[in-house]
C-alpha cells in the first residue's frame, strides 16, 4: 500500500545530521547545558528574525506564554480573553494561574478570532472604568490572546485597535506562525511581534521545531524582558534571593545549538509549505470544489509571507469519511481540534456558553500532509487520494 505520512521528523534531520551532530557535540564538550552562550545567540537571533522586539528563551511555547501572563500580573479576579479553538495551553495557562478564561469566537474563513464577535462581547458584556475593563462577572480583563492559527496571522489592526480603547494588552500566540507576516497599516510584521507581547513554541513538529520541548517570549518591554527573565529562574535575581514567584522555564543549550542549526533554512522550507498549498489548492478548486481549502487574505498584497502553512487545514461536512478514505489509501491526515476548548471537561463550569463557529470547525476540519520534506510524487497522491473521495 502506497504511505504518505502526515509527518516525518527523520526526513530534515537526515539533511542536517552532520551539522547538528557537530553542535550536539560541542555542547556536551562545553557541559554548559542550561542557558548560557547558546540560548543568548538563539535569543538575538530570533529577535532579529521577528523585527523589533526582545527574545526571551523559555522550556516551552506553554511556559513561554505562562512566563508572559505572570510577568503581566494575571491572577485570581482576573479574565483573560481568546479562542476556544485552539490547543489547550492557550487557555489552560490563565486557569492555571487561578484567572478566568473567557472565549469568544471565531471567524468562519480563517479559523482566527474574529474581532466583530470581540467587540461585541467588550460592548455588550463589559464595563470601562478607572481601574480597566470588567466583565459583568467583575473580573479585570488583563490580557486577550489572538491565536494566529495554522500559520495564517489574526486580524491584527482590527484586534490591537479594539484592545486599545479599552487599555487591554494582546499577547500573540504565535505558535503555529514562526515566519507568517502580516500587512499592518504601518509596515509589515512579523508573528509574534506585531504587538507588544507574543510567545513562540519550538516543539519538534512545529516549522522550527527542536529535539524536544522549547518556546521563547517575545516582547518590545525591556522592563517587561528583565522581569522575564527572573521570572523564568524561579525569581532569582541574585542567586539564591527571590523578590518574586517564577518557575523553571529555562531553555537549554542543546535545544539553542539545534535551533540555530535549522533557523537558516526556515525561509526555505516555509517556501515549500506554500508551494505545495498552492499545488493542493489549484488541485482542489479543480477535482474537489466542494472542499473548503484555507484562505489566504494576505497573499495579494505579501504572498508567500502572508501564510506559513504550519498545517493544510481543509473542512468538509464529510471529514470523518473523508479521513477514513484517505487512511485506506495509507495517507495520514490529522484533526486540530477535535473538541473546542469551551466542551473540554475541565472548563464545563467555567463557561456553558455556545460557540457555534467553533463547535462547526471542530466538526469539519482535516489536516493534510505538508511537511517541506514531501517529494512532489507523494504531494500527488495526497491530492488526488483527496479528490477520488469527493468523485466516486
Amino acid at each position: 500500500m502506497t504511505c504518505v505520512p502526515f509527518f516525518d521528523l527523520k526526513r530534515q534531520f537526515r539533511s542536517l545530521r552532520d551539522e547538528i551532530l557537530e553542535e550536539i557535540t560541542a555542547v556536551c564538550d562545553s557541559q554548559s547545558f542550561i542557558l548560557g552562550p547558546k540560548v543568548e545567540m538563539l535569543e538575538r537571533d530570533i529577535a532579529s528574525f521577528c523585527g523589533e522586539c526582545q527574545a526571551i528563551g523559555m522550556a516551552s511555547g506553554t511556559d513561554a506564554e505562562l512566563a508572559l501572563l505572570m510577568g503581566l500580573g494575571v491572577g485570581p479576579g482576573d479574565a483573560v480573553v481568546t479562542s476556544p479553538f485552539t490547543f489547550f495551553a492557550t487557555a489552560g495557562c490563565v486557569a492555571r494561574l487561578g484567572a478566568k478564561p473567557i472565549f469568544v469566537d471565531i471567524d468562519r474563513n480563517t479559523f482566527n478570532l474574529s474581532p466583530t464577535r470581540l467587540e461585541e462581547f467588550f460592548n455588550s458584556d463589559c464595563t470601562l472604568d478607572e481601574t480597566g475593563l470588567r466583565t459583568g462577572e467583575g473580573l479585570l480583563v488583563k490580557a486577550v490572546i489572538p491565536v494566529h492559527l495554522f500559520g495564517l496571522c489574526c486580524a491584527m489592526d482590527e484586534i490591537l485597535s479594539i484592545c486599545s480603547r479599552v487599555r487591554v494588552p494582546v499577547i500573540e500566540d504565535a505558535a503555529h506562525a514562526l515566519g507568517a507576516e502580516y500587512p499592518s497599516a504601518d509596515g509589515r510584521k512579523r508573528a509574534g511581534a506585531i504587538g507588544e507581547f507574543g510567545f513562540l513554541s519550538f516543539y519538534p513538529t512545529k516549522s522550527l521545531g527542536g529535539f524536544g520541548d522549547g518556546g521563547m517570549a517575545l516582547t518590545r518591554d525591556a522592563t517587561l524582558a528583565a522581569r522575564l527573565r527572573v521570572i523564568r529562574n524561579q525569581g532569582m535575581e541574585p542567586k539564591y534571593y527571590h523578590e518574586v514567584v517564577g518557575g523553571n522555564f529555562r531553555l537549554d543549550a542543546l535545544q539553542a545549538a539545534i535551533l540555530l542549526k535549522k533557523l537558516p533554512h526556515l525561509d526555505e522550507w516555509s517556501g515549500r509549505r506554500w508551494e505545495i498549498a498552492q499545488y493542493y489548492r489549484a488541485k482542489f478548486r479543480e477535482l474537489a470544489p466542494a472542499l473548503q481549502s484555507p484562505v489566504e487574505p494576505f497573499a495579494e498584497s505579501i504572498g508567500v509571507r502572508g501564510h506559513t502553512y504550519h498545517q493544510f487545514v481543509v473542512r468538509t461536512p464529510r471529514r470523518d469519511e473523508l479521513r477514513e478514505h484517505l487512511r485506506s489509501f495509507g495517507i495520514g491526515a490529522e484533526i486540530y481540534y477535535p473538541v473546542p476548548l469551551h466542551r473540554q471537561k475541565c472548563f464545563a463550569k467555567i463557561d456553558a456558553t455556545s460557540y457555534p463557529e467553533s463547535e462547526s470547525a471542530a466538526s469539519q476540519v482535516l489536516a493534510l500532509p505538508i511537511f517541506p520534506e514531501l517529494t512532489d510524487a507523494e504531494v500527488e497522491i495526497v491530492a488526488e487520494g483527496v479528490a477520488s473521495f469527493f468523485n466516486k
